[in-house]
């Protein structure tokens, strides 16, 4: 009710316009203009939103009232003038079905059918001088304005409709994440709509950022689990996190250079940190030179969703290489590892933010090489390395998070983040707030984004 209210406070409502004859005063007609019409205030004590299922959203609301100022103008033969009044309109009843479909490019549609609309009373107080002498007339008014004023009502909020819809058409539905990645977010089918719940099917794909070509690989179908406790379900597939890791991997993202003075920056200060780490690292080679840290993934980083547990494995690579001044760099040392991290999960703002802990630590080294010492002390090191300093620089980028699909003004609170074997569950209730300053986190979307509902056994992210 506060969005509707914020909404009529802001629309332009068009002027009412009639001649009326006034016999009382043997006038045969009085032009009235009623102009600059502004809802002030109003109450909708008895409303209420149903779902139609397999059609859409009933909306009811009867026993309201309205606070309407306006201009107005009144010509005749023998006067005209123009000032301002008070319009009270009382018995405001509505009525209407609004549909939820889809266009051919992931956009959602509104469409209102069955409208009804009906103002049962309104009366007119006009102001200034001669406010005594127009109010002895106003009541004979009272009745075309409200004829007119009911013709108009379903006609007025069909055009908000369909200017509704012409912003809708327009957004975005491919959200730029970073430098490296675009989330496409659009719809794949029309919203299901049923006696307790509305399902918003979203594609839910991470793609390079100049590749939009879909993962070589399919999303599996979910099932949500039944609960009512929370306003809004969001289920995000582990098709949705793969695809993301195949697009970061695609597009270099996980390859990563540290010199020596960075490394420094990334490392934690304390015994397990640089200080031990180099000094370690000079005691197998003697480095009187700079080195350097390149890190790169071999395969797109593996993700595993199960019950309570959300794990990524990184197969990459590690080398150390030296770089002394007007000279190339060379290796001192170079093997494959695996990382395996744990996924922490925490909704700010209305971002869904990703955090990575380091579980373990494993060379993939040939058995040839199994005896070398020198080689496998580097195994704590590295690892020291990567807890430590690639870790900590991971999470800072991580930061910004994934944009979640909500309604602008609309924020997320008492959040709950659940895995589920093949997807995330987000749970959490809704509220709207007029002074909240912030971008629709769906760029593009701009006040008009969709809650996503559950999705059932469709094959989407």
């Amino acid at each position: 009710m506060e969005m509707i209210e914020q909404m009529l406070k802001e629309k332009n409502i068009p002027d009412l316009k009639g001649s009326e004859s006034l016999e009382f005063l043997k006038v045969d007609y009085v032009n009235y203009n009623f102009s600059n019409i502004k809802i002030n205030a109003f109450s909708f004590p008895n409303t209420s939103l149903a779902f139609v299922p397999g059609v859409g959203i009933k909306a009811l609301t009867n026993h309201g009232t309205a606070n309407i100022s306006t201009d107005w103008e009144i010509k005749s033969p023998l006067f005209q003038d123009t000032g301002g009044a008070d319009l009270f309109l009382s018995g405001v009843y509505f009525t209407g079905i609004i549909v939820l479909a889809r266009n051919d490019f992931g956009h959602p549609i509104l469409k209102l059918q069955d409208c009804y609309a009906q103002v049962n009373h309104a009366h007119v107080s006009f102001s200034g001088e001669l406010s005594v002498l127009y109010n002895s007339f106003a009541e004979p008014m009272e009745k075309p304005i409200l004829k007119n004023l009911n013709e108009m009502l379903c006609p007025i909020i069909m055009n908000e409709v369909e200017a509704l819809n012409a912003n809708l058409s327009t957004i975005e539905v491919l959200t730029k994440i970073d430098n490296y990645t675009l989330l496409d977010y659009s719809l794949i089918s029309s919203p299901e709509i049923t006696e307790n719940y509305i399902d918003l099917n979203l594609k839910g794909v991470v793609y390079p950022l100049e590749d939009l070509t879909d993962p070589p690989f399919s999303p599996v179908p979910f099932v949500l689990p039944e609960r009512s406790d929370s306003m809004l379900y969001v289920g995000i597939s582990e098709f949705f996190f793969k695809s993301a890791s195949f697009a970061y991997f695609t597009a270099g993202a996980f390859n990563v250079t540290l010199s020596t003075k960075e490394i420094s920056n990334h490392l934690v200060q304390n015994s397990q940190g640089v200080g031990n780490v180099l000094s370690r690292i000079a005691e197998i080679y003697i480095l009187s030179q700079p080195f350097l840290v390149r890190v790169m993934a071999t395969e797109p980083p593996v993700i595993s969703l199960l019950p309570g547990n959300f794990t990524l494995d990184i197969p990459a690579s590690i080398m150390i290489l030296t770089q002394s001044k007007n000279s190339t760099a060379e290796a001192i040392v170079s093997m494959d590892f695996v990382a395996s991290t744990s996924v922490g999960l925490v909704i700010l703002g209305q971002r869904l933010v990703c955090s990575l802990s380091l579980n373990r630590f494993r060379l993939s080294l040939p058995e040839s090489n199994r005896s070398n010492i020198e080689v496998l002390r580097f195994e704590n090191i590295l690892s020291s390395i990567l807890h430590f300093g690639i870790l900590p620089l991971a999470n800072a980028k991580l930061q910004q998070g994934f944009p979640l699909p909500n309604p602008h003004k609309i924020s997320f609170v008492n959040s709950d983040i659940e895995v589920f074997e093949g997807f995330l569950l987000i749970s959490t209730d809704l509220k709207y707030e007029t002074s909240l300053k912030q971008q629709p986190s769906f760029h593009g979307w701009e006040g008009l984004n969709f809650i996503n509902g559950q999705w059932r056994g469709k094959p989407a992210a």
